[in-house]
């Protein structure tokens, strides 16, 4: 593993052998005057948000957190060869003792990226770009739906491997990779609270690769294709279910653009073996067979304010009370943000056992401001499966499949254009039968939560 004194040297190394002033530079790049060869940013973001009438189980009925996730990126470019490091540091302050704050949000002083990439630009076709990385690195494909990079949440994923990403004169994009997903430190409840800083590793025990390829310029839009693998080993510190699952997929879109109709059609399926259970004595493969779906379609009309209205409808597979099969879709590195609203200490639902269909109204009354509104329904696609991300369920299934009907709010005003930005979200989860009425549904009320993000970019 390469260690965190790689990552501080490139950072140092690029605030003191910045000379000219770069074009287009960002704030801290132009301050110090590094020079064309060098990419130099870091951001800052302070997220303080509170919930009352929580759904899961077994944690604070109400609570707050004050987040803040720090980044520092230099990449040098030698001409064909970059050199690339980030330093990323996610920590939070505040929470109850038991508070559902885990390694999702707290990962203080970790080394987010150190690579070296290799460029090839026109090789693979006359106007065509291309870059080789490898090492240490953040990724996104896609909608982000099943691999994302710097989401919503305060943790950010890293990979260690290979990733090759080429792009056509005409728009074709292919990416693949190889990687072994860096694993969440710290894990102990202590040391997340007391942000204890542990350096997140990589193991063989667990790789994902894949590839996918976009044509671009199809009916309108682009047509993506993929298929990812994700392999799964116990360790002795580390157990289990041993996922060894193969996720092809496909995506039809069409990006909102003004007076038009545009679309987002996403479809994948996931098959392999898993244990039932972490335990080191469970030996026994079940079949997996899951799948998911999302469809969406909207509508930008003319006008002051550019709204656009969409409705969407998610489902993603739960696993059912059949002994010999795993038919519960594995969301593997997805966001969820984007489809499913506030993360964070909020967050019910993610890419597993729901059924959900919703109305979406966006805004953007000036180029600082924008707002978005949406209310979807939430359904369990299995009654006999915990749903979603709460923790909730009923084996025997009687409390139903509605769990609820969620409305949120979210409004962004850029303080500074480009520099400092404002993002607020609100969230109301009316819950339905099940998760007021499951053997383990906690007896808490309807949910209400709040966070607002201050970001700067510099």
């Amino acid at each position: 593993m390469i260690t965190a004194r790689f990552c501080l040297a490139a950072s140092g190394a690029a605030l003191l052998l910045g000379q000219a002033a770069a074009a287009n530079a960002g704030p801290l790049q132009d301050a110090i005057g590094a020079g064309d060869d060098w990419k130099i940013r870091g951001t800052f973001r302070s997220r303080t948000e509170a919930i009352d009438g929580q759904f899961r189980p077994k944690v604070a009925e109400s609570d707050f957190f004050q987040s803040f996730r720090s980044t520092l990126f230099a990449e040098y470019d030698a001409g064909p060869v970059r050199f690339g490091a980030e330093v990323i540091d996610a920590r939070g302050y505040g929470q109850a003792d038991d508070s559902s704050v885990g390694t999702a949000e707290i990962n203080p002083l970790e080394l987010g990226q150190a690579y070296v990439a290799v460029e090839f630009d026109g090789k693979l076709g006359k106007g065509s770009k291309g870059l080789v990385t490898a090492g240490r690195y953040t990724l996104a494909i896609g909608s982000k739906r099943l691999l994302d990079s710097y989401g919503a949440g305060n943790r950010v994923p890293t990979y260690t491997g290979i990733n090759v990403d080429w792009k056509s004169a005409g728009g074709d994009r292919l990416i693949a990779f190889w990687a072994m997903p860096d694993l969440r430190e710290p894990t102990t409840l202590r040391d997340i609270r007391h942000n204890h800083v542990k350096w997140d590793p990589e193991t063989t025990d667990l790789q994902f690769f894949g590839a996918s390829f976009t044509k671009a310029n199809v009916l309108g839009g682009s047509l993506e294709f993929y298929g990812y693998r994700l392999w799964e080993r116990d360790s002795e510190d580390r157990p289990t279910i041993d996922r060894h699952l193969f996720t092809p997929g496909m995506r039809f879109s069409r990006a909102p653009k003004a007076s038009t109709i545009d679309w987002d059609l996403e479809g994948a399926y996931q098959l392999g073996e898993v244990h039932a259970t972490k335990s080191p004595t469970d030996v026994r493969y079940l079949d997996v067979s899951a799948w998911t779906v999302h469809a969406e379609v909207g509508k930008s009309l003319a006008g002051a304010w550019a709204p656009r209205v969409s409705v969407h409808y998610d489902q993603a597979s739960g696993d059912t009370a059949n002994a010999g099969t795993y038919t519960r879709f594995d969301p593997l590195f997805g966001s969820r943000r984007t489809d499913f609203g506030p993360v964070g200490l909020y967050g019910p639902v993610n890419r597993a056992n729901v059924v959900s269909g919703g109305l979406r109204l966006d805004l953007a009354p000036s180029k600082r401001l924008d707002l978005g509104l949406m209310g979807r329904g939430l359904w369990l696609d299995s009654r006999t499966d915990s749903f979603g991300v709460t923790g909730v369920r009923d084996r025997t299934g009687a409390t139903g499949r509605y769990a609820g009907t969620q409305a949120e709010a979210r409004i962004r005003y850029w303080l500074k254009p480009k520099v400092v930005r404002l993002d607020t979200a609100f969230a109301y989860l009316a819950k339905g039968r099940f998760l007021r009425d499951a053997p383990n549904a906690p007896a808490t009320g309807d949910t209400v939560y709040g966070g607002l993000d201050l970001t700067v970019d510099f």
